[in-house]
């Protein structure tokens, strides 16, 4: 859906952007991260033409974005980190607005726009004045105009800064529904919100690619192995000899074993490869043996640890 290949961007003797290449593919949510300084906004704002790169290329469903900008710009919705809003303007009025800009037939407008309304949840919000709307309703705001136009990308900029909890979990569940027919590329200080909808995670540093995968495979990486927490009841001995037998598992440690005690605690370190994904068979192994499983919860390392990790070497 997205080719970027060594793309570089210069101010004077300063490169911003040192050479990042990578792909974003159909359908899926990407989390883009990096320290402030690490060239991430320069990035967003060349693969949505709002700055032209030194050098290299970016291809968006296809289209060159130097070479064929119109098209490429077809293609996507950008919602930067301080949403491009009217005050003046009601919610329709200036998505009537954006319709005209981004040429959206008159006949398909009213249509669209109800749509879109009605996804954001801004239905009742349509005839008030943006600047007397709330953060949480502005932001969403800020969203449907990314969606007018329909293009099959979106591109979000820090779309929950300055929201409360509740607000948060509005938007992220918003952008797990847009994932259903949308490519989303999703940047955000809040790592939590990556880790709880993106399917990949891009982390640049200073000007260059520093990571590109999934969670659990950075996790795995960093930790070297998969590490499981298990609580229990049941026969402890019994249970560890049964847990070290399943292939894959490397160990198994009881952290609480005496015997005194109801509910017991082992924590297991496994292979982290995906094939020898050993929580299939850890759940099996203690339901055949009738031991409740009464909590089982991975300890690697969070997205914070990572992105901590990598940005500090």
């Amino acid at each position: 859906m997205i080719e970027i290949n060594n793309l570089v961007k210069r101010y004077g003797d300063i490169k911003a952007v040192n050479g990042i290449s990578f792909t974003v593919n159909d359908g899926e949510v990407l989390g883009f991260l990096g320290p402030n300084g690490a060239g991430k906004s320069t990035t967003m704002n060349i693969i949505t033409g709002y700055l032209s790169s030194t050098s290299g290329s970016v291809k968006v469903n296809g289209h060159d974005i130097l070479e064929e900008p119109e098209e490429a710009k077809k293609c996507i919705g950008y919602l930067p980190e301080q949403p491009p809003l009217y005050f003046d303007m009601t919610v329709l009025e200036y998505l009537n607005f954006i319709c005209d800009l981004k040429k959206v037939p008159k006949k398909d407008r009213k249509e669209q726009l109800a749509s879109i309304l009605s996804m954001i949840k801004l239905v009742d919000m349509a005839d008030r004045l943006i600047g007397n709307l709330s953060k949480g309703y502005k932001q969403r705001v800020g969203i449907a105009q990314a969606l007018v136009g329909n293009p099959d990308i979106l591109i979000l900029d820090e779309p929950t800064v300055g929201l409360d909890p509740n607000q948060i979990l509005e938007i992220r569940k918003l952008i797990r529904k847009l994932a259903d027919n949308h490519t989303v590329i999703l940047s955000s200080h809040i790592l939590s919100e990556i880790q709880a909808v993106c399917d990949r995670v891009v982390i640049i540093n200073q000007g260059k690619v520093a990571a590109i995968d999934t969670i659990t495979d950075l996790s795995s990486r960093l930790s070297g192995s998969t590490k499981l927490s298990l609580s229990f009841k049941g026969p402890v001995k019994e249970v560890v000899n049964k847990l070290k037998s399943i292939p894959g598992v490397n160990n198994v440690v009881s952290v609480v074993s005496n015997d005194d005690v109801a509910i017991h605690q082992v924590e297991i370190t496994a292979d982290s490869s995906v094939k020898n994904d050993v929580r299939s068979s850890v759940f099996y192994a203690m339901s055949k043996g009738g031991w409740p499983m009464l909590e089982f919860r991975s300890m690697d390392p969070s997205l914070e640890e990572i992105f901590l990790s990598i940005t500090s070497a």
